[in-house]
């Protein structure tokens, strides 16, 4: 496929040619080539037609762009493709072309050829996901005990580990890698119904035809035609959108704490990368901009799959052409991004210094709910929350909030008798205000480093997936 200079700017060239028109083409004449194996194994048709059928299926022998353009004229690309072929074959075998494309429609051409890629497709985002998620495990393995503000509401609100952000970030890219990979190994069938789906003109052969089909091109045997029941397909689509909609999550994140205020994280730089025109000291974060901006795409061509859903009776008028031109673009989003944010974290710089700079700038108030809770068994709840909203008005850059609870308990002989200030130092301290972050972390990258040893067992887009 061709893309403008600004898609490509959001995607990779991986992921073009994966969906480049000569892949597709490739693709459609691989079905039609193993539709002429499979039929003369069933005696469908001569052997030597299917020989010369699929000696001559090689997108490299047509004018790609000619097609496309009879396409256009005649409502479907498999329509001038058949003829092309059929034309081809005639040229060395006149006998042979008139099997070119038995029992066979348009759709199932298209379909078939949209899986073949799709597979290929599936590997690339599987691949970047590896890779991303083994530099995810990494960050958070070796920052599980640092301190880091945590913010809701984009405030700053409580203490949290780095390493546990880190595997909130990764989590859900392994949940993603699971499901693409279950709805995949739904959704990659063998596409062929014929006319109306039902392999009349194959007769009593029909389904031992797609059934050699299936094995031939490494795809899953559907019980029936798919033509119009596009669920599992879209459920595919759909689980490749939430990936990028994750990835926009993790860019979302990355681009706030490398804000020069903030200035906790920072991308790789250098070599032309991320600087500005006009402003010599800017350090833009680029790979966070691109993955974003991919991701913000992604909705919409969800949306347009899900509208394209009903379509009529036995082959859709508009909604499957619909569906065809929407699909690549989840791909090429997704792949964008992840292909961007990768290359954020193999150089991502990380300061911890900062990030302890950060909390110490709030004068200990992110500390207020686990001081109040302290407190709470000497006085009680509410006279312990009462004490810490009151000082926490009070803390400044002169006096923060530790030093007004410690002045309020040594002013109160009731207070000083039951509060242990060694103890209350301890809320204070950013490390160990971080330990239930840390712990939780760690027995959350237990369970996805098992998860992703899984993985690695098996590589469904590199292998067949058969029936």
């Amino acid at each position: 496929m061709s893309v403008s200079i600004f898609d490509s700017f959001l995607t990779t060239s991986d992921m073009i040619a994966a969906f480049d028109d000569a892949a597709v083409v490739q693709a459609m004449f691989r079905f039609e080539a193993s539709l002429a194996r499979a039929q003369a194994a069933e005696g469908l048709v001569p052997q030597e037609a299917a020989s010369a059928i699929a000696g001559v299926c090689k997108a490299e022998l047509y004018d790609i762009p000619a097609l496309i353009l009879a396409g256009r004229r005649a409502g479907s690309l498999a329509i001038p493709l058949v003829k092309e072929l059929t034309r081809t074959v005639a040229l060395y075998d006149e006998a042979a072309a008139r099997h070119v494309h038995r029992g066979s429609t348009s759709q199932d051409v298209i379909d078939s050829a949209l899986v073949l890629v799709t597979r290929d497709a599936l590997r690339l985002l599987d691949d970047g996901l590896h890779a991303l998620c083994g530099r995810l495990l990494r960050l958070a393995e070796g920052h599980l005990s640092t301190p880091v503000l945590a913010r809701t509401l984009m405030q700053p609100a409580q203490v949290t580990s780095f390493g546990f952000k880190a595997a909130g970030w990764l989590a859900p890219l392994v949940r993603a890698r699971a499901r693409i990979r279950e709805a995949a190994a739904r959704a990659l069938q063998l596409q062929l119904g014929g006319a109306v789906g039902t392999l009349s003109a194959m007769g009593e052969r029909g389904t031992l035809v797609a059934e050699r089909m299936a094995q031939d091109l490494g795809l899953k045997l559907a019980d029936s035609a798919w033509h119009t029941q596009r669920d599992e397909w879209v459920r595919l689509g759909m689980e490749v959108a939430v990936l990028a909609g994750s990835l926009g999550k993790l860019a979302t994140d990355l681009s706030l704490m490398a804000q020069g205020e903030v200035a906790e994280l920072a991308e790789p730089s250098g070599g032309g990368r991320g600087g500005s025109s006009a402003m010599p000291h800017k350090r833009n974060p680029v790979s966070s901009m691109i993955a974003l901006a991919a991701a913000r795409r992604t909705p919409q061509h969800a949306a347009a799959l899900l509208a394209c859903m009903n379509q009529e009776h036995e082959r859709g008028l508009g909604n499957w052409q619909a569906e065809l031109a929407e699909w690549p673009n989840l791909f090429l989003s997704a792949h964008g991004a992840l292909h961007a944010l990768d290359e954020a974290f193999a150089g991502l710089q990380v300061d911890g210094g900062r990030m302890r700079s950060n909390i110490e700038s709030l004068h200990g108030l992110v500390f207020a709910e686990a001081a109040s809770s302290y407190l709470a068994g000497a006085i009680g709840r509410p006279a312990a929350h009462a004490l810490l909203e009151d000082l926490s008005r009070q803390a400044n850059g002169e006096r923060g909030l530790e030093d007004l609870l410690r002045a309020a308990v040594r002013a109160d002989p009731a207070l000083s008798a039951q509060v242990d200030l060694d103890g209350l130092a301890r809320v204070f301290d950013p490390v160990a205000a971080a330990e239930p972050a840390r712990r939780l972390a760690e027995r959350q990258l237990q369970s996805l480093r098992a998860d992703m040893a899984a993985f690695e067992a098996t590589h469904p887009f590199h292998e067949q997936i058969t029936a």
